[in-house]
């Protein structure tokens, strides 16, 4: 397994760009560049920015320049504070994690799949670099396993195009059910040696997500402890959920990376502090590079006042 230089600790800008109310209003004050220092005070080395196509797509396809200018703050930010930063496409024309997003058709449409790749090439030809300071992820969490052999050759064409404009930036790729470390082993081979294998964690579910409206089944009224959880949440709990992901990774040469990784705010914050530590040594002792979700709001915000009583410790567990 290679190492994903520049980017073993990051906070994700969940709710900026994507999965917002896509106003300038909103824009313009969710998250500043003092925000992004203060990731940085956090020892931090990277940010992993979603956005969504919407941004910087109108509905022909045509590239929006007010939304590539977020983009470009965010990257001038992070380098000012001396942070790495990942784009990682949220949303694309016709594909969202997110049956609220009413998105459908991109596995089976060439026509937006074709788009998808135009998007692409616009980002790489504007954001390309050498240095690794700026890295792409090119789709959130695709959520249906029978997509896997169409999203490996969907990936394996977006990879090309990117590499005619950004040959050396890193490249991240993850896989179905909303990015399981269960389907790292169903990628392809990486392309070359600046792909990197994408993975998200958010288990145990039921402790994680407690409460959670969106998840199905789930009361919102639930809640469970960080010492009922079953099976127990304990390093080594995470070593064996990631172990096929790393052996995937090893035999392939590629990094790993979890893009996302948090606990719900309906859970108490000192419960928060435990699952943290527990994935943190996991992720120590496999080398794995990673970035919580997430820095504000969402639910799950780490800033939020809410975490002031054991936010300093949980920053030295992301």
């Amino acid at each position: 397994m290679t190492d994903f230089k520049g980017y073993k600790k990051g906070i994700n800008l969940g709710g900026w760009l994507s999965q917002c109310c896509h106003t300038k209003e909103h824009y313009d004050s969710f998250i500043t560049e003092a925000d992004i220092r203060k990731i940085s005070d956090w020892k931090a080395d990277h940010v992993r920015l979603p956005i969504d196509y919407n941004l910087i797509q109108d509905e022909n396809g045509n590239f929006i320049e007010d939304g590539f200018a977020y983009i470009d703050s965010a990257v001038k930010w992070s380098r000012n504070a001396g942070l790495n930063i990942i784009i990682d496409l949220h949303k694309t024309a016709g594909f969202s994690f997110d049956k609220g997003e009413n998105e459908s058709g991109f596995f089976e449409s060439p026509t937006l799949q074709e788009r998808f790749y135009k998007l692409w090439e616009y980002i790489a030809q504007r954001y390309a670099v050498s240095d690794g300071t700026i890295a792409f992820e090119l789709l959130n969490e695709v959520t249906d396993q029978s997509y896997k052999d169409t999203w490996n050759r969907i990936t394996r064409n977006c990879i090309e195009k990117i590499r005619k404009f950004a040959p050396h930036t890193y490249i991240l790729v993850g896989g179905y059910w909303n990015n399981s470390p269960d389907a790292v082993p169903d990628l392809d081979i990486p392309y070359d040696n600046r792909v990197v294998y994408n993975f998200h964690c958010y288990d145990p579910l039921i402790f994680t997500h407690q409460g959670a409206p969106w998840v199905d089944g789930m009361d919102v009224n639930f809640r469970l402890s960080f010492e009922n959880a079953e099976p127990p949440i304990t390093p080594d709990f995470f070593v064996e959920r990631f172990s096929r992901a790393c052996e995937t990774a090893r035999k392939n040469g590629a990094a790993l990376y979890c893009g996302e990784y948090g606990v719900i705010d309906r859970a108490s914050p000192e419960d928060t502090l435990k699952w943290f530590k527990a994935i943190n040594a996991a992720f120590e002792k496999l080398e794995i590079s990673r970035a919580a979700w997430s820095y504000k709001q969402m639910d799950f915000g780490l800033s939020d006042s809410r975490m002031d009583s054991v936010r300093s410790e949980i920053i030295k567990y992301i």
